[in-house]
């Protein structure tokens, strides 16, 4: 980005202009960039991860170079590295660890898309002061956008000087989203590491199409019910304690 030239307001044709010029400039510098994503929606094992990512213009343009954009597309190590560097530069993030046993309890009374609603206007009320512009674009988890949105703006408290946009696949259109998407996901295997260490036990991603989750599940499901790591409400662990107590009956 080339310097910034101040307009020259003494001819006559610009003075006349100069408030107006002043006050677009002023709102283009003023308006900031928060994205919002999660990550751990799926597996069986472990929390979901919410982030949220504040940044303006300039360092969305510097984000950019540095190859952020949606955490799936990015290897681990890399991953780990924008994730330093983002919580270095943002100018503001939160990030919010959603255990299994809360994932449990919003799909049994209400259903995960309201868990994420909820949690992404915590997010919202965290960072906004309301003091600046803020344009906040969160990954919509729903097919019913405007259904979504609508969840969404019961939970935020001042939404006077946000402009909320929900979309599909926003970690892949916005930077902000996309650094948040990383936060999101770094921090969401940081919490798997620290339950693999606690228990001893390698059991993989957590992601029930993960052999090594699936065998972790056979093995010390039982040993491990009461830690509060499985997410009980998934049809995975449904199935496999299903298959458990068929063992049982087909032994008798």
């Amino acid at each position: 980005m080339g310097p910034t030239r101040t307009p020259d307001f003494s001819t006559p044709l610009l003075r006349g202009n100069q408030n107006r010029i002043y006050k677009v400039t002023c709102l283009f510098y003023i308006m900031k960039l928060l994205g919002i994503d999660e990550a751990g929606r799926g597996p069986v094992i472990g929390p979901m991860i919410m982030a949220g990512v504040l940044i303006d213009s300039e360092l969305e343009n510097e984000l950019r170079e540095l190859g952020v954009r949606d955490s799936k597309l990015i290897t681990p190590r890399r991953r780990e590295i924008l994730a330093e560097i983002i919580k270095k530069k943002a100018l503001s993030y939160h990030i919010v660890i959603i255990s299994a046993s809360e994932v449990d309890a919003y799909v049994k009374s209400v259903n995960i898309n309201t868990l994420e609603a909820k949690k992404s206007g915590q997010i919202i009320n965290q960072i906004n002061k309301g003091l600046d512009k803020i344009k906040v674009v969160v990954d919509c988890p729903s097919p019913n956008i405007t259904k979504w949105r609508n969840v969404l703006l019961t939970y935020i408290k001042n939404i006077k000087n946000l402009e909320l946009i929900c979309e599909h696949k926003a970690d892949r259109n916005h930077i902000a989203v996309g650094a948040a998407s990383i936060l999101a996901k770094s921090a969401r295997e940081k919490e798997v590491k620290k339950i693999k260490k606690k228990l001893g036990i390698e059991f993989g991603s957590g992601y029930s199409s993960d052999p090594r989750t699936r065998e972790f599940l056979d093995k010390f499901s039982k040993k491990h019910d009461g830690d509060g790591i499985f997410r009980k409400s998934w049809q995975t662990w449904k199935n496999h304690i299903g298959k458990k107590q068929q063992k049982k009956l087909d032994s008798f």
